[in-house]
């Protein structure tokens, strides 16, 4: 098991540009009243940065792993996304829901189906369902079955994330501890964002969206350094 002080340390200098260009996003803080490619650029940074993180382990790593190629994918859907919602209010939410819907359903199959922890998938199924039900009066048109998917789909990504912590065992992989965090980052930024737009305004809503979504997208980003599929074992079932 790789320890998650010995990540820190091993991955902590590649994460580096990541940590800048957030803090140039909440150092600018451009207003989203008045959107541009610059504020797209700046918002997409972070993003971006992650890229290039994975990219630093090299080619061979992602390709010789299917759930760091499958994560990468997942964030170059994100960066689309976080662009399109730049203009949503120019009617582009739809485009940056289904770019991440894209992202989420790439992320939960990087976390894999196994273990099933079906306890687990019960009770998020039965918060995603209260929630769902919190919102629906503030629903309307497409949205009411386009909220339904996109709920459905980060609480699947999500199940799939916390699935992977064995309770009860004494060590927890790398892995398993990053994607979890990730997941229930991005599900309390998606959260958020779903109060504010159909339910009421939420105090500080862009800070604390963009914080979580962004520590969320680094937990994800992380969970590849340590891949829960061993190459090996890769390698093994597809030469079966």
């Amino acid at each position: 098991m790789v320890s998650p002080v010995t990540v820190v340390k091993s991955e902590g200098p590649k994460l580096v540009p990541f940590f800048k260009a957030t803090c140039v996003y909440f150092v600018l803080w451009l207003p989203s009243s008045s959107p541009s490619w610059f504020s797209a650029l700046i918002k997409c940074l972070p993003i971006f940065c992650l890229w290039l993180f994975l990219l630093a382990h090299g080619l061979g790593f992602l390709l010789a792993r299917p759930s760091a190629v499958r994560i990468f994918v997942g964030l170059v859907f994100s960066a689309l996304g976080d662009a399109f919602l730049i203009w949503q209010d120019q009617g582009y939410f739809v485009h940056g829901l289904l770019m991440f819907a894209v992202a989420h359903m790439l992320y939960a199959s990087a976390f894999g189906i196994r273990p099933l922890a079906l306890r687990t998938g019960l009770v998020i199924a039965v918060l995603a369902g209260l929630f769902y039900g919190f919102l629906y009066p503030g629903l309307s048109g497409a949205f009411t079955y386009l909220v339904g998917a996109y709920v459905a789909l980060i609480s699947f990504m999500g199940w799939r994330a916390m699935a992977g912590l064995r309770y009860g065992e004494a060590a927890w992989r790398w892995t398993e501890l990053a994607a979890c965090s990730g997941a229930v980052l991005f599900i309390i930024s998606d959260v958020i964002i779903a109060v504010d737009k159909f339910c009421f305004p939420v105090p500080y809503s862009q800070a604390l969206i963009m914080s979580t979504y962004y520590a969320a997208q680094m937990f994800i980003a992380l969970s590849a350094v340590e891949s829960r599929e061993p190459v090996e074992d890769y390698r093994l079932s597809k030469a079966n």
